[in-house]
């Protein structure tokens, strides 16, 4: 079970890595475009905690709760990376 979160982790992780980046790299300096596919990951990640306590599903070898763990995960190292890429992006526009 606990492999399965791993993996799924790490798909997710993979996914909203390059959706982020592309959206830095089509976004204007002063929109934060690129942080909605994250936003959209906490808001997954946060109802499949909520379900989880109500409902025992498993879903590809892992639970709700292993989902929302892996969602939460994958948004936050999406932020991270999306957060250092946008600023060296971006860092030439505002020095100019």
């Amino acid at each position: 079970m606990i492999g399965s979160v791993f993996i799924v982790g790490g798909i997710l992780t993979f996914a909203v890595v390059v959706i982020n980046l592309i959206l830095v790299k089509v976004t204007a300096a002063d929109k934060s475009w690129s942080y909605i596919p994250s936003h959209i990951l906490v808001a997954a990640g946060l109802i499949f905690l909520l379900v989880a306590t109500f409902v025992n599903v498993t879903f590809a070898g892992a639970p709700l709760g292993g989902w929302g763990i892996a969602s939460l995960f994958a948004a936050a190292i999406g932020y991270v990376i999306t957060a250092i890429m946008d600023t060296y992006t971006n860092a030439d526009v505002q020095n100019a």
